[in-house]
């Protein structure tokens, strides 16, 4: 499965956080350091959420960008 990942810039630090799997949020000092982090996020989420016998959601979320004039 592919999960989107939206990624934010903070003042000191960057957090990022996955829409199709409420609660599974990372923070880190650098994109690859929340990709990283995120991987295992994702892993132990699902693990628990099976564990406790909740559906696993399918993702859904997409991403694209539309340019503006300014």
């Amino acid at each position: 499965m592919k999960y989107l990942i939206v990624i934010e810039k903070g003042e000191h630090n960057y957090s990022a956080y996955i829409p199709d799997l409420p609660g599974c949020i990372v923070t880190g000092k650098t994109i690859p350091e929340i990709k990283e982090s995120m991987d295992k996020a994702i892993k132990i989420h699902i693990a628990g959420m099976k564990e406790d016998g909740e559906p696993i959601p399918e993702p859904s979320t997409f991403a694209d960008y539309i340019e503006i004039a300014t």
